[in-house]
């Protein structure tokens, strides 16, 4: 089969492979739509975790079942389903303790384009079939699935690691697409006031549907415009989806006592992460910095969809730009690196 892949740090192309084998447990998916992550890019130009050679790349896409093992219950060839990005072991006894993202070690659910081939492939492989894939319902388009792969869960995840309640005032840093879900994840759980950190028109235009209330941007420190809105209050909570790793040092100084951080960026650089001793409350201010990778899952798939099929949630703004064709998911990951203006996310339409 023929598939995008990493040849090397800095470098991709197209490749010929072996069509995955299908265990009995598991499944084979021919791709109905693809679509590449900011993820894709750190892996790639940045190196962010080690070389891979010859690696498909990928994680984000919907398809049909075109083989599935003995085991297998509940699909079938010919089914239409979503795959998240995130596909763990879940007889792991760390999935057992509540941490399938971490079945096997640290990251290990993440398998698609980390530890075996993507899904920019003709075909892309599944584990546990029954447990990682989840019916792609009539009401919900290939294109729209795509995004419950990764941005959604992911942006959503870090609005649970932030612990959003009625009525907290937000802050969420970086408004791409995993940001304006946290957004709109914020938006569902009751925060009453969320402040944006980010500057390209269309995301902000995204981002005020979702239920955003402020903007601001990276020309002044980010800690002294927020103090400066709040009225030297600060936020309750905090939700980074962008920046480096000196992006916690401010949003620690503007966190209240007692506040609490998720992160679900992707620190594809730096060594370590500052923390303000003074502003932490010098070790002593409950102010809790939660990081972590999105669950993955059935359920967390279909708990997700229907919020899509209830009129919940609309993620067809997310959708920028749109191609038509397997042989577009270079093009579209080039967009991801390159990040043009009014990008938000691309879509490969197969």
């Amino acid at each position: 089969m023929k598939g995008f892949a990493m040849l090397g740090i800095g470098k991709t192309g197209w490749i010929e492979k072996e069509k995955p084998a299908c265990g009995p447990m598991d499944a084979i998916i021919k791709p109905l739509a693809l679509s590449p992550c900011t993820s894709d890019t750190h892996t790639v130009w940045e190196g962010a975790l080690g070389d891979r050679k010859d690696m498909i790349l990928g994680h984000e896409g919907c398809g049909v079942v075109a083989e599935v093992g003995e085991l297998v219950k509940d699909f079938k060839v010919g089914d239409r389903v979503m795959v998240a990005a995130i596909t763990p072991d879940w007889g792991t006894v760390e999935a057992q303790g509540g941490f399938p993202m971490h079945s096997g070690g640290m990251l290990s659910g993440w398998k698609f384009s980390n530890f075996k081939d993507g899904v920019f492939g003709e075909f892309f492989h599944v584990n546990h079939a029954d447990a990682n894939l989840a019916h792609l319902p009539d009401s919900i388009s290939p294109e729209e699935a795509c995004m419950l792969s990764d941005m959604v869960p992911t942006g959503f995840h870090g609005v649970e690691l932030a612990d959003v309640q009625f009525g907290d005032v937000v802050l969420v840093v970086g408004i791409g697409p995993v940001g304006l879900m946290a957004v709109a994840g914020a938006s569902l759980r009751g925060a009453s006031r969320i402040i944006c950190v980010g500057t390209r028109k269309n995301c902000r235009e995204a981002a005020k549907g979702y239920g955003a209330t402020d903007f601001i941007g990276y020309d002044e420190p980010i800690d002294e415009q927020v103090m400066k809105m709040t009225n030297g209050k600060g936020v309750d909570k905090a939700i980074i989806a962008g920046g480096t790793v000196e992006t916690f040092e401010p949003i620690i100084n503007v966190l209240k006592a007692g506040g609490k951080i998720g992160n679900v960026n992707y620190l594809g650089r730096g060594t370590h992460i500052n923390i303000p001793r003074e502003t932490w409350g010098v070790g002593m201010g409950h102010k809790q910095i939660n990081g972590g990778l999105m669950p993955g899952g059935r359920l967390r798939l279909e708990k997700l969809a229907s919020l899509i099929e209830c009129g919940k949630l609309d993620v067809k703004p997310l959708i920028t730009h749109k191609f038509k064709g397997f042989e577009h998911v270079e093009d579209a990951l080039m967009l991801m690196k390159d990040k043009p203006a009014d990008l938000i996310k691309p879509v490969v339409v197969i």
